[in-house]
């Protein structure tokens, strides 16, 4: 979990991770430079609870950065990511940890809903029964804070240093090895959009696309072209473009 100047939501992320139904996890935070409250909100839960464990990054190294200090140090078999104010269901990590082993698959992920900075649900982001590499360039669906990998299928992950966008090019990344990921139908986490947030700014949300097709994946620019015009599509259909 990174955690950047988070106070305002920190407590209730943790707090879904500390009520999950499946036990048997560890909750790696790492603080990535923040002068708020947050340090202390973090200190008081390691005392709390022997699963929770905090890190500190040098300075505000920002959300991929933080991410791999806390995927170098994670020692289970499963990853899952979290970001300091959005929030799971409380059976989130049981239903996917049940539903990767009854299937033997390395990937899932879910459908999650979107919530204001008042604290009203908004939409919930359906998703597909399984999405390829190819589907993926076109369709960026998978919800970070959705996913659950089995680091023995697809491997020891990193992301890679993009200022956003990060999460999708790691995704790419593993299905491209020819993994295939697959969507649960079940709301099983909360993401919090506010105002200033990427997901709130559809040019912004463009032009971190369109990097991450050139930049992480390296694709041509008549496929990323192509690519694009796919994600405004299928973004228009979500209603977030």
């Amino acid at each position: 979990m990174p955690c950047y100047n988070a106070e305002v939501h920190l407590q209730e992320a943790i707090n879904s991770v500390l009520q999950q139904t499946y036990a048997d996890w560890e909750l790696i935070i790492i603080d990535d430079g923040s002068n708020d409250g947050s340090r202390e909100i973090i200190d008081k839960n390691v005392r709390r609870d022997d699963r929770i464990s905090a890190m500190a990054s040098l300075g505000n190294e920002g959300a991929a950065m933080a991410r791999n200090r806390g995927l170098e140090a994670a020692r289970g078999q499963y990853i899952a990511f979290l970001d300091s104010d959005d929030f799971w269901d409380r059976g989130k990590l049981s239903m996917q940890v049940s539903y990767m082993a009854e299937r033997s698959v390395g990937f899932t992920f879910t459908a999650y809903q979107s919530v204001d900075e008042s604290g009203n649900m908004r939409k919930v982001i359906r998703v597909p029964e399984t999405i390829t590499y190819h589907a993926l360039l076109r369709n960026t669906i998978i919800g970070c804070l959705t996913v659950l990998l089995d680091r023995h299928v697809v491997g020891d992950v990193r992301m890679p240093k993009l200022k956003s966008r990060q999460d999708t090019a790691t995704w790419l990344g593993i299905l491209k090895q020819g993994h295939v990921a697959h969507g649960i139908p079940v709301t099983s986490a909360f993401y919090r959009s506010t105002s200033g947030s990427l997901s709130s700014n559809k040019w912004k949300m463009l032009r971190a696309n369109w990097r991450m097709y050139r930049e992480a994946m390296s694709l041509p620019v008549w496929y990323a072209t192509y690519c694009m015009i796919g994600y405004m599509m299928n973004a228009t259909k979500k209603r977030i473009f």
